[in-house]
C-alpha cells in the first residue's frame, strides 16, 4: 500500500492510517493487551560478516575519505526489509492500529566518546528509492550535525520541560500521554523523538557492548527496536559438521508483536539476513523486490 496515495479519513492521524480492515484477532488484541511494552517479541541472530567484510573493503577503496561502516550496512538493510515487509511499518496507539506514512530511523550520537559527554538524537527519513550510497550520505550529515553544539529539536524540548516544578511537569506529562493517544501531541515536541520512528537502533558496538534485549516504550509509536553489537569471532559450522571461525555480529530485534504474526517475522528475518549476507543488493534502490530462496521446509 502506498501510504501517501491514501485519502485522508476521519480517525487516521497525521503519522499514521488506520487499518480499519483488520481480521477480528489483530483488531481485538490492543484491548486484551493495551501497552507496548508488555507485548515486546524478542529475535536474536548472529551474521557471519564475511561478505560484509569484503563489501566494505572494496567499497572503502574507492571511498577513503567518507568510509562506509557495519553500521550503514544494518541500517540500509533494515530500510530495505522493512520497505518490502510493511507490517514491520505499523504501529498501535489508541487501541488502532495504523500503517506509518514515512519510514523513519532514529538512533542516539554521543557527542565524543567520554563519560561527561552529551548525547544527540538523530532521526532521519527514508523512500523506497533509497540505496545504501543515499543512506550512508544521509547518516554522515546527521551525525555531523548533532555532534555541533546544537540541540536537536527533542533535548531541546525536554531541556525545556524538566525545568518546570516536578508537580507541573508530571502534570503536562499526563496531558502528553492523554495527546499522544489520540496522535495529538505538538510536532515541534516530537518531530525528532525516536519513540516515533519505525525503527529506532542501538549501535552498541560501537561502545564495546555485545547486543541484547531492549524494550519497547508506551510513549510515542516506536514498534521495532535493533541493537548491534560488537563485532566479534565466533565458529560458523557446515552442513557435515565442521566449522571455521569468521568475523560475526550479534543483531538483537525487539517487536511488538501485536502488529504481524510469527510468519511474517520469520519472513522478515529471512529476508534482512539475505540482505546481509548479498550487500550488494543494497546498490538497488530499497523498494526492489528480492528474489529469497525457497524457506526450509
Amino acid at each position: 500500500m502506498q501510504v501517501g496515495t491514501v485519502k485522508h479519513k476521519l480517525g487516521d492521524r497525521k503519522d499514521g492510517i488506520w487499518l480499519r480492515n483488520l481480521d477480528a484477532m489483530h483488531a481485538f488484541t490492543p484491548y486484551l493487551y493495551p501497552n507496548r511494552a508488555d507485548n515486546e517479541a524478542f529475535i536474536r541472530d548472529v551474521i557471519d560478516l564475511t561478505a560484509i567484510d569484503a563489501y566494505l573493503e572494496k567499497k572503502n577503496s574507492a571511498n577513503p575519505e567518507m568510509p562506509y561502516k557495519l553500521f550503514h550496512v544494518i541500517l540500509a538493510a533494515v530500510v530495505r526489509a522493512v520497505t518490502l515487509r510493511p507490517k514491520m511499518n505499523r504501529f498501535i496507539q489508541g487501541f488502532r492500529t495504523y500503517q506509518r506514512k514515512e519510514l523513519t530511523t532514529a538512533f542516539v550520537v554521543k557527542k565524543q566518546f567520554a563519560d561527561e559527554a552529551h548525547e544527540a538524537l538523530a532521526y532521519l527519513s527514508f523512500t523506497p528509492e533509497d540505496t545504501i550510497d543515499t543512506i550512508h550520505g544521509r547518516i554522515l550529515e546527521e551525525i555531523t550535525n548533532c555532534r555541533s553544539e546544537k540541540l536537536d529539536n527533542s533535548t531541546a524540548g525536554m531541556d525545556m520541560l524538566s525545568k518546570l516544578p516536578r508537580f507541573l511537569l508530571r502534570f503536562v506529562m499526563w496531558i502528553l500521554h492523554r495527546l499522544d493517544f489520540y496522535g495529538k501531541v505538538p510536532n515541534f515536541l516530537i518531530k525528532t523523538d525516536p519513540n516515533y520512528a519505525s525503527v529506532f537502533f542501538s549501535n552498541l558496538g560501537s561502545i564495546g557492548l555485545q547486543a541484547g534485549y531492549h524494550h519497547l516504550c508506551n510513549w510515542g509509536t516506536n514498534s521495532l527496536f535493533v541493537t548491534i553489537g560488537e563485532t566479534k569471532h565466533r565458529p560458523v559450522f557446515q552442513a557435515d559438521g565442521t566449522y571455521t571461525m569468521r568475523n560475526t555480529v550479534e543483531i538483537g530485534l525487539t517487536v511488538d508483536e501485536r502488529i504481524a504474526d510469527g510468519y511474517y517475522y520469520s519472513g522478515t528475518v529471512r529476508l534482512l539476513k539475505h540482505l546481509l549476507t548479498h550487500p550488494e543488493l543494497l546498490e538497488q534502490t530499497s523498494g526492489t523486490p528480492v528474489d529469497l530462496p525457497s524457506a526450509r521446509k
